[in-house]
């Protein structure tokens, strides 16, 4: 009985959420975080259409999520068996990821309110052979409709952090029965196996980060000549995957290092492309000269932040930064995916919230590749600016060798576990 009570409650506060939708998709287009035509597809209005034969469906909440199912995108683009493959998310920033990739079976959705009436509408539309969900993305309503359908359901990259296991935990027998649902789950860290054991999930097989997947160094993915030269004329560092309110940060640091030296930039490359008018508004009216990366102006004496606007920059700029800053670690965001800076020879800095990627920062620190900071003058007394050549060929020889050994399987691992299962023919 409290089961069905917890559901109806919860199915009751999706449809006042329903009712509100109108104020809040307005503002959210005003702030640019919806598309003005597209939002319909979260109340099951599809802009695209199922092709026919087996589809698979991939659901992940924003850029990382979708960022670390590419590999396995690439690999099922080419299997011969699978007809289409749904991807959605709730972002609008992680919809645009996708468009950089010339996939041919791959159609984008956004994801449909979890209410119970949308959950089958979108099911007996799409019908497909396995629901993989990423990471925290745990949907009762869509799950209870999944497993109505004879689904399988998988969830990928598993993550639940203390606070979140806290959070299910209020309502233990509601939780229990949603997390029973789930047919496999693959934990990314021994943490989350240990919650997912206690929420119910009745097949648990660890294999290790998703996000620890990197694609191979593209070798001609670098700045133009120009605007390297002009930055080879300045002192320059780094900050990556900032989050609201590290950008102030970075520009109170930036500040304290203008009075050091004269020709300084600090690039900031966003985490959510679609803040960037909010951060040059608060960068200018710390009095700081912002150049946009899109712009395509010139950098002179008076630029103090180069602010990138575009997806798929960042390993342009860790190729030529001595330093990068990783965000989403000083606001409590869990970090950002060291890996790929550290290939490229570049020290990291980064605030003291990193559960994310626990294990690999304990690594970083422990072989002295990365620092933790929490102010901007910790920050400014740890940046480098002249890459030391041997300390960055000694950092970029460890970071490849930690690919190497520890990652570059994990792919062939996961499509074999998910090969197991029978799913894909």
């Amino acid at each position: 009985n409290s089961k069905i009570t917890m559901f109806f409650i919860y199915q009751i506060l999706i449809t006042i959420l329903i009712i509100l939708s109108p104020i809040i998709i307005f503002f959210r287009i005003l702030k640019k975080k919806e598309d003005v035509l597209r939002f319909r597809e979260k109340f099951c209005f599809f802009s695209r259409r199922r092709a026919k034969g087996k589809l698979i469906w991939f659901h992940g909440s924003s850029v990382g999520e979708i960022m670390s199912i590419i590999p396995l995108i690439k690999e099922y683009e080419n299997y011969k068996t699978i007809d289409q493959i749904l991807i959605t998310s709730s972002t609008l920033s992680s919809s645009r990821i996708l468009k950089k990739y010339n996939f041919k079976k791959v159609v984008h959705q956004f994801f449909p309110i979890d209410y119970f009436f949308f959950s089958e509408k979108f099911l007996n539309f799409w019908k497909p052979t396995v629901a993989i969900f990423i990471e925290s993305e745990i949907w009762p309503s869509m799950f209870k409709s999944i497993k109505k359908n004879k689904i399988k359901l998988i969830l990928l990259n598993a993550r639940i952090t203390k606070k979140s296991f806290l959070r299910w935990k209020k309502f233990d027998k509601f939780s229990k029965k949603i997390f029973k649902l789930i047919d496999v789950a693959y934990p990314q860290n021994l943490e989350t196996k240990k919650y997912l054991n206690k929420l119910n999930v009745k097949k648990i097989k660890t294999i290790g980060n998703l996000k620890f997947i990197q694609n191979p160094f593209n070798r001609k993915n670098t700045l133009d000549q120009n605007l390297i030269n002009q930055f080879q004329k300045n002192r320059l560092w780094t900050s990556a995957s900032t989050h609201p309110s590290e950008e102030i940060f970075i520009g109170e640091a930036h500040k304290i290092l203008k009075v050091k030296f004269k020709k300084i930039i600090s690039v900031i490359i966003p985490r959510h492309i679609e803040r960037v008018d909010n951060i040059i508004s608060q960068l200018e009216q710390m009095g700081l000269d912002v150049v946009v990366h899109s712009s395509k102006k010139k950098i002179n004496d008076k630029t103090d932040i180069y602010l990138v606007d575009t997806y798929g920059e960042a390993e342009k700029f860790y190729k030529i930064s001595p330093t990068v800053f990783l965000g989403g670690s000083i606001v409590s965001k869990g970090g950002q995916n060291p890996l790929e800076p550290v290939r490229h020879g570049s020290k990291i800095l980064h605030g003291p919230n990193y559960q994310n990627f626990n294990d690999i920062y304990k690594l970083l620190n422990k072989m002295r590749v990365s620092k933790i900071i929490k102010s901007p003058r910790d920050l400014i007394s740890n940046i480098s600016f002249v890459r030391n050549m041997g300390a960055a060929k000694k950092i970029k020889s460890f970071g490849e060798k930690i690919f190497r050994d520890t990652i570059r399987d994990l792919n062939k691992i996961i499509l074999n576990e998910i090969k197991k299962t029978k799913i894909l023919g």
